[in-house]
């Protein structure tokens, strides 16, 4: 955009700035039973998008979203990022969007109204309109561009050619012929001084083809009342862009999570075949970091240095320190991993695993609530659920904690320095203790002691020459 970063912190609070995110509508072109404002995505609803960017201009709660349909299920998604919230009931247009929220901005010297279906819209976006809306001390302030194909768009009528004010936006469907050659469109973008706008909002009317109060409308309303009117050309006309389909929703991801991508390459990390990587928006990525193709960084991952991700990985809401290798196609559910782990291929780490340094987790390893110490070894088909192990232990293949009885979780203490032998179960709860072996085989259902050996299982013995008496015998019966 134009005049960027030139609206200082400082200036947009001495504007008195709000914000109003128009956020009610139930997007019926989506086809989808979801409230528009709540598809996703960069792994998070387009109305957070909005929220994160306005929250970076102004404190969040001097941030209004106006919610309708659905409005309870918006309001619980939105619950933690401290906007306030107006009441849209019936929904009647973008202009009666603002009028519902007339007091809460009533005592604001500017407000800002942007949709929360716009998901690329970033902060200085918002600052660099705020910018070009002081200096011109306009009491409305659009934005506009000028694209190949302008058709779908209202079109931008300014007072003279080449002068930054307007005196009306004209909607695609109310277009006389005369106009339908105009490039210029509205971006559905806007900075209002609060006095005029609530002054003239009530002027609005429903003389349009869907009958509803039209926001664009204002401009008209304002530029006749004898208030300044401009428009602010933007370069980027795309990041302003909204969905209305599913696949413009698709695209919306696509470009997101491409500016992700190079965002963190540039940041030093490095990803093989980015277009088939998913990285949700709000991930973090360390420097000689390396990605390989088809993995999945999601929610709130975060990733430190010098690890390497290999291929079909999925990571969501997981930690990794530095030097970590997940291999091949391990999935990890909100787990923490230490520096110099190595995790797979075949892991699946569920919601509470914490791994500690230079932890080994093998092939169709599984942990879920399981802390395991610096050094311990599962390399093969466990599973440790509820558990915590100590240090330097190793888990042989097959290795399962009995967590459940069927009507609750029970836990498993391992110590320090064990050994517990290949295809044996631990019985919660139940404690083995320092230095402690298990032989292979055994099924643990009391306290194993410091520095003993403990099996469990049947006596073997042997009856030689069994076999070959039951192939005769089989063999002589008719």
């Amino acid at each position: 955009m134009s005049n960027e970063g030139k609206a200082s912190l400082g200036d947009l609070q001495d504007a008195k700035l709000a914000v109003i995110i128009m956020a009610a509508g139930k997007g019926t072109r989506l086809k989808s039973r979801r409230p528009k404002v709540l598809h996703e995505i960069g792994g998070k609803p387009l109305l957070a998008h909005v929220i994160a960017a306005a929250s970076q201009v102004v404190a969040p709660e001097h941030i209004f979203a106006v919610v309708g349909h659905q409005a309870e299920l918006v309001k619980a998604a939105m619950a933690s990022t401290g906007v306030r919230f107006v009441d849209q009931t019936v929904q009647r247009g973008t202009g009666h969007a603002v009028q519902a929220a007339r007091e809460a901005i009533a005592g604001y010297g500017h407000v800002l109204v942007l949709s929360g279906d716009v998901p690329l819209i970033r902060a200085e976006h918002l600052r660099a309109l705020m910018s070009f809306h002081l200096e011109q001390q306009a009491a409305m302030t659009l934005t506009s561009s000028q694209p190949e194909l302008p058709t779908g768009y209202g079109r931008v009528l300014h007072t003279a050619p080449g002068a930054p004010d307007v005196k009306a936006i004209v909607e695609q469907k109310m277009l006389s012929p005369e106009q339908l050659g105009l490039k210029e469109i509205n971006l559905g973008l806007y900075a209002f001084r609060t006095a005029p706008l609530l002054e003239h909002l009530g002027k609005l009317d429903t003389n349009n083809p869907h009958g509803e109060l039209y926001l664009t409308d204002m401009a008209q309303v304002l530029h006749q009342a004898g208030e300044r009117v401009v428009a602010f050309q933007v370069d980027e006309p795309d990041t302003l862009l909204g969905a209305n389909t599913i696949a413009e929703l698709v695209a919306l991801d696509a470009t997101l999570r491409a500016a992700t991508a190079s965002r963190l390459m540039a940041q030093g990390v490095t990803i093989f075949r980015p277009e088939t990587c998913t990285i949700d928006a709000d991930v973090q990525v360390g420097p000689d970091t390396v990605i390989e193709p088809f993995v999945q960084l999601l929610g709130q991952t975060r990733v430190g240095s010098d690890c390497l991700i290999r291929s079909y990985s999925v990571l969501e809401n997981s930690t990794l320190a530095e030097n970590v290798l997940i291999r091949q196609s391990c999935v990890l559910v909100n787990a923490q991993v230490e520096a110099g782990a190595t995790i797979g291929p075949f892991a699946h780490l569920r919601p509470g695993s914490q791994i500690g340094p230079e932890v080994h987790i093998g092939n169709f390893v599984e942990t879920k609530n399981t802390k395991l110490h610096k050094g311990v070894k599962a390399g093969h088909l466990s599973y440790l659920g509820d558990a915590e192990i100590g240090e330097r232990t190793n888990i042989g293949a097959g290795v399962i904690t009995c967590n459940y009885d069927g009507v609750h979780k029970h836990r498993t203490q391992i110590g320090n320095d064990c050994f517990v032998g290949s295809d044996s179960t631990l019985v919660a709860p139940v404690t083995v203790e320092n230095g402690s072996y298990i032989g292979a085989g055994s099924c643990i259902t009391k306290t194993v002691p410091a520095d003993s050996l403990a099996v469990a299982r049947s006596h073997q013995f042997v009856k030689n020459g069994w076999a070959t008496t039951r192939r005769a015998e089989k063999q002589a019966k008719p």
